[in-house]
């Protein structure tokens, strides 16, 4: 703990520069209700993170930490979905494929919208590691 900070203080982490930096931060807090998964992740290192093992304990979450994250990944695309019509809008060309542009999202599972499974975590995961190496 940082010196000084009391006890259920909310800490202020510095912006990522992610453009999907609020979604990963709240994917992130739910996680972190769950004490079993919330202990793995205290005790994995780097590479078990990064290799998707950790996402695979996603299946052993509670269904309220699994209703929560489904809740988020449906936001996240409606967001995304929001940005892409923003971006057709200001092009005018009605010749814009959805599906391309959703691909370039790299964040999360754009072909299944409306629930968040392991491989959500694993692409979130390897999103944020491939933007810092």
């Amino acid at each position: 703990k940082a010196e000084g900070q009391v006890e259920g203080e909310k800490v202020e982490n510095p912006d990522t520069g992610l453009y999907y930096d609020e979604y990963l931060r709240q994917v992130i807090d739910v996680l972190e209700t769950d004490k079993h998964f919330r202990e793995k992740l205290q005790t994995a290192d780097i590479e078990e993170i990064k290799s998707g093992k950790l996402s695979r304990e996603l299946d052993l979450v509670s269904h309220h930490v699994r209703t929560r994250l489904d809740e988020l990944k449906r936001q996240e695309v409606a967001r995304l979905r929001m940005l892409i019509k923003a971006k057709m809008d200001s092009v005018q060309d009605t010749g814009i494929d959805h599906q391309a542009l959703l691909k370039q999202f790299e964040h999360l599972n754009h072909q299944n919208p409306d629930t968040f499974e392991p491989k959500d975590l694993d692409m979130l995961i390897k999103a944020v590691s491939a933007r810092y190496e």
